[in-house]
Parts: structure tokens; C-alpha cells; sequence
């Protein structure tokens, strides 16, 4: 059994489309967050429902991406920056699991924002497992740059 997970959400694919790059690189399974409620693809809506989720400490239910963790040791958590932290629905699935002892690696997508809070939110909800280095990539990531972040945190398959 494959010991590596990559969970991700994504609304317009960039978060996406990491994913699978690192799915692809470290041969992961790979496991989509998707919360009851699909946020508006209004960008304008969506950025006040996420801002007024964010500020409230919401955290959606989510229909697909809860499964058990149980089976992988090391798990990549993917979120797009949104007003500096992660969305909503990765804070519902890091609050509904255990980490301790996994090793957890956080990615991100963002316009120009880089981590900002990702990093520290998900050491914070993750306190008892081993965070390594993340990735953050405006926009798409190339695969050159994927395979040189994984070789640098000395993840091996």
C-alpha cells in the first residue's frame, strides 16, 4: 500500500493541478477536499463568503476528501491562499483527523501572496506530527520546480 497521501482543495484548478504534479512525482494517492456547499464562481461572491467563513472560524462540512488517514505516513495538505490563510474546507479536514506522528507537508497556490499564515495554521492544527517544508507557487508550477522542492526536503519514494 502506497504510504503517501495529497489532499488538496481547489476552487479554479490551480490547487488542482499541483496536486497532481506531486501525485504524479511521488506516486501519492490523491484525495480531493469538497465541502457540502460549493462556493460561488463569481469571483467577487465568492471572495466575501470566504472572508466572512475565514473571520468566523467556519469550517464546512465536507462531503468527499474525509476518509480515514489512518493508512499513509506521510501526508501533502494543498489550499490556495485565501486572504492569507487556508480555505475553510482544509482547516474542516485538518480539525476531523489525528496526525500524530505523520509527517505533513503543506502546498499552496497564490496570486503574489506566497504562504502568509498556511504554514503556521496547519503546524498549529498538526502539532504532533513532523511539518517539513511546503511549497508556494503563483499560478501553475512546472514540474522542474516540483521535482527540486521535493528533492530538497529529501522526500523519497
Amino acid at each position: 500500500m502506497n504510504k503517501t497521501l495529497i489532499v488538496y482543495y481547489s476552487l479554479f484548478q490551480n490547487t488542482k493541478n499541483l496536486a497532481l504534479e506531486i501525485s504524479e512525482q511521488t506516486g501519492g494517492t490523491i484525495r480531493e477536499i469538497i465541502p457540502d456547499k460549493n462556493y460561488s464562481f463569481d469571483y467577487n461572491t465568492a471572495a466575501k463568503e470566504v472572508r466572512n467563513q475565514i473571520s468566523r472560524g467556519f469550517c464546512p462540512k465536507l462531503i468527499a476528501g474525509s476518509e480515514p488517514i489512518d493508512d499513509y505516513q506521510t501526508i501533502f495538505i494543498g489550499t490556495p491562499n485565501w486572504f492569507k490563510t487556508l480555505a475553510p474546507p482544509v482547516m474542516s479536514f485538518l480539525r476531523q483527523h489525528d496526525f500524530t506522528g505523520k509527517t505533513v507537508i503543506p502546498f499552496c497556490t497564490h496570486g503574489g501572496g506566497g504562504f502568509c499564515q498556511i504554514e503556521n495554521d496547519i503546524a498549529r492544527e498538526c502539532s504532533k506530527s513532523i511539518i517539513l517544508p511546503g511549497i508556494a507557487v503563483n499560478g501553475t508550477a512546472q514540474s522542474e520546480e516540483v521535482r527540486k522542492w521535493l528533492e530538497t526536503i529529501g522526500y523519497k519514494l
